[in-house]
């Protein structure tokens, strides 16, 4: 698994945050990255969340290279392919 993603417009990073600042500020600019990841959890401590992030990085491995957000809580986990809001 990389470590950072090589996303359209070479924005080669993942942000990984609890806030929803970065997706907004993605939507609102339509912008092609960088990746997000969202941990929606309360405890975000990698005794409660590691094992579940760690295999959500793997199975969207894929779509973070390409530049995505990627929501993750307890329920389930969401992939939206960037830039959002394009027609």
């Amino acid at each position: 698994m990389p470590t950072s993603c090589a996303g359209p417009g070479n924005h080669e990073h993942v942000v990984f945050t609890n806030d929803l600042d970065f997706s907004a500020l993605l939507a609102h600019t339509v912008a092609t990255g960088p990746s997000v990841v969202q941990i929606r959890h309360q405890d975000l401590l990698p005794d409660a969340v590691g094992t579940l992030v760690v295999d959500i990085l793997r199975e969207t491995q894929s779509a973070l290279e390409q530049g995505a957000i990627v929501t993750i809580d307890r329920e389930q986990m969401r992939t939206r392919v960037l830039p959002l809001g394009a027609k």
